[in-house]
This record gives C-alpha cells, structure tokens and sequence, in this order.
C-alpha cells in the first residue's frame, strides 16, 4: 500500500478531488494549511493569522490510501489537475504503508479502508 500526500493550490483542490473521484478515489482526506518557503507562488503570498511571522500560501493537504498497483494513475491525475505551471504548484509524496486496521472492527488490509 501507499500512502499519498499532495499538497496543491487550495484553487485547485476541487479540480482534483472530482478528478480522483471520478476514477474511484473517493476516501481521502483534505487539510487547508499555510505553506511557506522558496517555492510558494509570490502572487498568492499573505501574512497568515496563524503564523505572523511568515508569509504564507494557502494550501490544501491531500492525504489518500491506495493499493501499489494505482500509484501512477492517481500521481498522473493529482499532476494533471493540479497543476498551472507556475512556481508554487505543490509537491506529490509517497511513502510505503506496512499495515492499516479499521479502529471499528479491527479489519485490517488495504480492502479495510
């Protein structure tokens, strides 16, 4: 299994999770963030409440669970959807996931999620 996380324009989110949906990707999770550093696009640049002391961007986290087998389908479609082709688009991480168990009952394996 892997564990997939982009973080992409908040503009784009939507976009991408029709897109994800539609091929059968509907169990994730979204998280709105602020993200900083020398990559964050100038133009979408604010002084985030949260953080003061940092410029920020606003981002949303995806956080999705997929077999090995559809790694590059969902990259492909998180890339194609997400993207403007200016600095600041956001990166796509993926780490390998050893177990999941449902915490209800106790299912564990990637058909449990």
């Amino acid at each position: 299994m892997k564990l997939i996380k982009a973080y992409i324009r908040h503009r784009k989110v939507e976009e991408v999770y029709n897109a994800l949906k539609s091929e059968g990707f509907g169990a994730m999770t979204l998280v709105e963030c602020d993200g900083t550093g020398k990559y964050t696009d100038s133009e979408d640049s604010h002084i985030s409440e949260k953080y003061p002391f940092a410029d920020a961007c606003k981002v949303t986290k995806i956080e999705i669970l997929i077999p090995n087998s559809v790694k590059k389908k969902v990259t492909a479609i998180i890339r194609e959807k997400g993207r403007t082709g200016y600095q600041g688009d956001g990166i796509i991480l993926i780490s390998s996931v050893d177990e999941v168990h449902k915490i209800k009952n106790n299912d564990s394996g990637v058909e449990s999620v």
